[in-house]
């Protein structure tokens, strides 16, 4: 399993870079976790957009489907010129928003709505949901294929339950939105401390910590988590890749 940081900001994208975005890769098969906004732009140094096998979103607020529009213009104009699809895109999403119906785009893309009751394949890969602590419907993801597993938290304020879902992860995608000391529980986003708190908890392996802030000086995350986690902590950024 391969995973590309394609965008790692909360809220908006930084100068040049892009909001939530991350790729996965297994076996020949691509997956595209959420779609923020600039991410379409940054795929394209790593994937044509045709060639993604699905997609599938934690939530419906801008910095994670902003591209979701310009995705489907892009298949659509690829339809037109080289048309290499011959299938709709699946996208797939939660049914807790309005926006779901969005995904489905003419013969383009196709909305397929996850149960987060239950798990899910896609391709090689096997995933499960847990609901997190955030003002809108929001889910993590835990991800397997080829006996390695990721675990993403998607956006969410310290949920202890996280550290149980996360347990034994290969990579843990953390949200670390704030900085030690701040309130996350009024904005449903955690504190670099708090991220490092899960993945000692869920003894992982990897931390990588997203959906940075565009405040402070962000290398002060990855010190404050590592006060509380043991293992290896990562910032991410843009085309950052872990091989497993």
């Amino acid at each position: 399993m391969n995973i590309t940081v394609i965008g790692c900001w909360g809220g908006f994208p930084k100068v040049n870079e892009a909001s939530s975005g991350y790729l996965i890769e297994e076996d020949g098969f691509t997956l595209l976790i959420d779609c923020g906004s600039g991410v379409l732009s940054k795929l394209q140094n790593h994937t044509k957009p045709a060639g993604l096998g699905a997609v599938i979103l934690s939530h419906y607020h801008a910095d994670h489907i902003a591209d979701i529009g310009v995705l489907q213009y892009a298949l659509l104009i690829d339809s037109f010129t080289e048309k290499t699809r011959d299938q709709p895109l699946a996208i797939y999403g939660h049914q807790e928003d309005s926006k779901f119906q969005t995904l489905t785009y003419k013969n383009i893309t196709t909305g397929i709505a996850y149960d987060p009751d239950r798990s899910l394949s896609i391709g090689p890969f096997i995933i499960t949901f847990m609901k997190t602590n955030h003002p809108a419907p929001c889910y993590a993801m835990r991800i397997s294929a080829g006996g390695h597993t990721i675990v993403y938290t998607a956006d969410t304020s310290f949920k202890k339950e996280m550290g149980e879902f996360a347990e034994g992860a290969d990579v843990l995608l953390a949200e670390s939105n704030l900085y030690q000391g701040m309130d996350g529980l009024s904005v449903g986003h955690m504190t670099s401390e708090e991220a490092g708190i899960v993945a000692q908890m869920a003894g992982v392996r990897t931390l990588v910590l997203t959906h940075l802030p565009h405040f402070g000086d962000i290398e002060r995350l990855k010190e404050e988590a590592a006060k509380q986690f043991d293992g290896t902590v990562v910032l991410a950024r843009e085309n950052l890749e872990i091989g497993l």
